[in-house]
C-alpha cells in the first residue's frame, strides 16, 4: 500500500529518453547491437545508434549529433563492438532531425559510407521541408549569423509570431561546433533512397521499410519479421510522445501521425521495439495507442479552450495546452499542428488578425 496521502499523486517515473548515454554495447538479437551516443538537448540525453552486422562490415542506424564529441563517441562504440569507421558501409537515417544524422557526412568522407533514407528525406532547415517565410536580417543580424548553421537564423512562424532565440548555452554549443568546422553541418545527401514497403538487406536478413510520417514527413521505420524487431526511430518512443511540428509541408501533420500510429496495429509478430531514445520495449501496439490517446486528450483541451476563449492566437492556446516550463518554439509549433487538425476537420476556423493567425469555433 502506498504511503502517499489520498490527494497526492505518486511521483512520475523518470523519462528513459533523458538518461545520459552509456558506453557499453548490448546485443539485441543476432547481428543487431545497441549503442548510445550523447545528446544534450531539452528532454533528451542520448540517441540510440543501432549497429547491424553482416559480411560487409556494419550498417549504423542514426549516427548521432554533429560535432567532434559525438563522433568521437561513435568511434569509441564502434571500437568496442570490434569495428572502425572504415567498416561502416551504410548509414541509415530514420528522419531529418540533426541528432539522427549529424555524423553521416564524416562517415561518407572517411569511409565512403552509403547514406540510406526514405525517398522524401529533406533536412529540416531546407525551404522544401519548412514551409515558413524567412525574415531577412538587417546588417547587424547578418554579421551575427554569418558563421552559424542555417537553422539558427531568425525566422517568422507561419502563424505570425517570431521564433524565440535559443538559450544562450545551447546557442554557444552550436556556434562553437560550426566555427570549429562548418562541414559538421553539411546537408547529408542520400546515395540510396527507399519507398514504403521496399525490402532492404542488413544483418544478413531482410528488413521491410515503413514510411511513418508525422514526427517528420520523411520518417522511416525498419521491420525485421525474422526476429520480430521494429526499429521505430522517433515514431514510437517508450515514455515520451514525439513532437508533432506545425512546420510541415503537409497541411495536417497530426492526421498523418495518427495514420502512421494506426499502421502499427496491422503489423503482426513484433516482439521487440528499438526506439531512437529510451530502452527497447515489447508492446508496440499498446504504446502506439497510448500516444494517440495523449494527442486526442490535447485536442479535447483545445476544444474546451476554444469555447471559453472565443477567438485566440496560437500562443494563447499554447498556454492552455502546455505547462509554463514548456512554453516556447516547440510548444507553439505543436499547438499549431493540433489547431490545424481541428480546422481541417471543420471544428475550427482560422483568420488573420494583426499579423497573427487566430482560431475560433466553427
Amino acid at each position: 500500500m502506498s504511503d502517499a496521502a489520498p490527494d497526492e499523486q505518486p511521483p512520475r517515473p523518470p523519462r528513459q529518453e533523458r538518461e545520459p548515454a552509456r558506453a557499453e554495447i548490448t546485443e539485441i538479437a543476432p547481428g543487431v547491437l545497441r549503442a548510445q551516443l550523447p545528446v544534450s538537448l531539452p528532454g533528451i540525453g542520448h540517441v540510440n545508434c543501432y549497429l547491424l552486422e553482416d559480411e560487409r562490415g556494419v550498417a549504423v542506424v542514426d549516427p548521432g549529433l554533429p560535432g567532434p564529441a559525438s563522433f568521437a563517441a561513435l568511434e569509441q562504440r564502434l571500437g568496442a563492438a570490434g569495428y572502425s569507421v572504415e567498416n561502416v558501409h551504410t548509414a541509415v537515417i530514420t528522419h531529418s532531425h540533426f541528432d539522427h544524422f549529424g555524423g553521416v557526412e564524416r562517415l561518407r568522407i572517411l569511409a565512403g559510407t552509403e547514406v540510406l533514407t526514405h525517398e522524401s528525406f529533406r533536412p529540416v532547415w531546407e525551404s522544401t521541408e519548412v514551409a515558413e517565410p524567412i525574415e531577412l536580417p538587417d546588417a547587424e543580424e547578418d554579421d551575427e549569423n554569418a558563421h552559424r548553421p542555417p537553422w539558427l537564423a531568425r525566422r517568422v512562424n507561419p502563424w505570425g509570431t517570431r521564433r524565440q532565440a535559443l538559450p544562450e548555452q545551447e546557442l554557444r554549443t552550436w556556434t562553437e561546433i560550426a566555427e570549429d568546422d562548418p562541414r559538421w553541418f553539411t546537408t547529408p545527401r542520400p546515395t540510396r533512397t527507399v519507398a514504403d514497403a521496399q525490402v532492404v538487406r542488413f544483418a544478413r536478413r531482410e528488413w521491410l521499410c515503413l514510411h511513418t510520417p508525422g514526427h517528420t514527413e520523411d520518417h522511416l521505420c525498419l521491420y525485421d519479421p525474422a526476429y520480430g524487431i521494429m526499429i521505430s526511430g522517433d515514431h514510437v518512443l517508450p515514455t515520451i510522445t514525439p513532437h508533432i511540428s506545425g512546420l510541415s509541408p503537409h497541411p495536417d501533420p497530426l492526421a498523418r501521425f495518427f495514420a502512421s500510429l494506426r499502421r502499427m496495429d496491422a503489423i503482426d509478430g513484433v516482439t521487440k521495439v528499438l526506439p531512437a531514445h529510451g530502452h527497447p520495449f515489447e508492446d508496440l501496439r499498446g504504446r502506439a495507442k497510448a500516444i494517440r490517446r495523449h494527442h486526442e486528450q490535447r485536442l479535447d483541451v483545445i476544444r474546451s479552450a476554444a469555447c471559453e476563449v472565443g477567438t485566440g492566437t496560437v500562443p494563447q492556446y499554447m498556454r492552455r495546452l502546455f505547462s509554463e516550463r514548456s512554453w516556447g518554439n516547440m510548444a507553439e509549433s505543436e499547438t499549431f499542428a493540433h489547431l490545424e487538425h481541428l480546422r481541417v476537420l471543420g471544428e475550427l476556423t482560422a483568420a488573420r488578425r494583426d499579423g497573427e493567425t487566430v482560431f475560433s469555433v466553427a
